[in-house]
């Protein structure tokens, strides 16, 4: 029997989903009566983990977001791995807004996530790990109230718990 339990806590977002959700964004918006005869395109950029909305307006924009956000949510994607920027005018009087995607913890992020473990009085420890925070200790059943404790806490992050050993 293992001396030392694990788990780790990262904050990832399933891309495949998220190219399902805007696949069935686009489609809505290219079906919709309010959208006839408008510039709106909905561009995902993999490799930047970006998502840039382009649209008419800023009414019609609101309204695309809101369609991506709907699609989000059905497709188990979360509204919290969106940074979204400030609305920008764009070519041809259209406007454009970017929406970073966050993958990994940040590590304002990971101390504040570590910190709140060691302030538990949990008997766990918390280490820092580049992008994710392990976490070990001796019993299982203290790192499922660590999870518990975590689950509870908003940090403005998703974050997922893997990496169970």
């Amino acid at each position: 029997m293992a001396d030392q339990f694990s788990f780790d806590v990262v904050s990832e977002v399933n891309m495949q989903e998220l190219k399902n959700a805007l696949d069935q964004a686009t489609k809505e918006v290219k079906q919709r009566f309010d959208f006839k005869d408008s510039k709106t395109e909905i561009t995902l950029k993999e490799k930047d983990k970006e998502l840039v909305v382009v649209s008419d307006d800023e009414y019609k924009l609101n309204a695309v977001l809101e369609i991506i956000k709907a699609k989000c949510v059905k497709r188990g994607v979360s509204l919290k791995a969106f940074d979204y920027g400030a609305v920008e005018p764009a070519l041809a009087g259209t406007v454009r807004q970017t929406a970073k995607i966050q993958s990994g913890l940040a590590s304002e992020k990971a101390k504040e996530i570590s910190k709140a473990i060691k302030d538990s009085k949990l008997k766990v420890q918390a280490q820092i790990q580049g992008e994710q925070v392990r976490v070990l200790s001796k019993s299982k059943d203290e790192l499922q109230s660590a999870i518990a404790l975590l689950k509870g806490k908003d940090f403005g992050v998703d974050l997922q718990y893997t990496n169970f050993r």
